[in-house]
């Protein structure tokens, strides 16, 4: 697991999120991955699932929802969501694991900044 880096995670939309807009990730390596979603904000913004494994070339749609808040009062200019993946052991059920980002495996991050629509 730790001599073997993971692959890309392709996402659409690939660069920022736009709250009224869906999710999508796909894994395009030909190893298993574990994900999980961080948010800056976990209070106001949710996303569904927040975690989960994904199989090569397997595709997983992803709800991103956010609270309401007073637009303009609020700093949302940090608001993003973070992915994070790495390669599964070799031979390992297809069961979330969260200790998987402890090991001595390379864990990757890709953040996507949020933009709201006032």
């Amino acid at each position: 697991m730790a001599s073997v880096p993971p692959g890309d995670i392709h996402t659409q939309p690939g660069t920022k999120i736009v709250i009224n807009a869906s999710y999508d990730d796909k894994h395009t390596c030909s190893r298993r991955v574990v994900w999980a979603i961080k948010a800056t904000s976990m209070k106001s913004l949710g996303v569904d699932p927040a975690c989960g494994v994904l199989d090569p070339k397997e595709t997983t749609l992803m709800a991103v929802s956010c609270d309401t808040f007073d637009y303009g009062r609020e700093d949302t200019n940090n608001d993003r969501i973070t992915v994070e993946w790495c390669n599964t052991p070799e031979g390992a059920a297809k069961q979330f694991r969260r200790e998987w980002f402890q090991g001595n495996g390379m864990v990757r991050r890709k953040n996507l900044p949020i933009e709201h629509n006032p």
